[in-house]
């Protein structure tokens, strides 16, 4: 990936140098392999940014709706849980987190945005085992069987056994 992008670099710099020599256009797009738009598109970068300006970036996208107030409500709420009487739940889920957001601060937030945004500050879906709450301590061990040791040291055979 790296290579295919200094290729491609390398190519528009060649481009560029023939288009200042003065070299037709149409040359330049044989010489390229490329439309017209996508020649007008990097004069347009290489003009804002010189030569760095044709390294493919990762597009901007959507900014974050959370902002790091959000972000440090959020990790102090999720470090110290849920208090049922206050928030309904005994434990936080992301339709939780959501609604808590909502709640606090009117921030409407879809839950894989909820789930990418605490990923990236570090924290990790986790849920425990479930257990029947009637569960008794020592009834899983009562009820695991006992078998024997799948190698045992075998016997000697006649055959087997060396004169000395």
């Amino acid at each position: 990936m790296l290579i295919a992008a200094l290729r491609r670099i390398g190519l528009r710099h060649t481009q560029f140098a023939k288009a200042s020599c003065g070299s037709i256009r149409l040359k330049l797009l044989k010489i390229g392999g490329v439309t017209l738009q996508i020649v007008r598109d990097w004069v347009v970068k290489f003009n804002a940014g010189g030569p760095d300006g044709l390294i493919d970036r990762k597009a901007p996208g959507q900014p974050s709706r959370l902002n790091d107030a959000h972000r440090m409500a959020l990790a102090a709420a999720i470090e110290s849980g849920p208090m049922p009487a206050i928030h309904g739940v005994v434990r936080w889920r992301l339709i939780d987190l959501c609604q808590w957001l909502w709640e606090e601060f009117r921030v409407q937030i879809a839950k894989q945005t909820l789930s990418r945004e605490l990923r990236a500050m570090g924290y990790r879906k986790l849920s425990a085992r479930p257990r029947h709450h009637a569960q008794a301590e020592g009834a899983i061990e009562d009820f695991k069987k006992v078998s024997p040791p799948a190698w045992r040291k075998s016997r000697g055979s006649r055959g087997s056994i060396r004169p000395t």
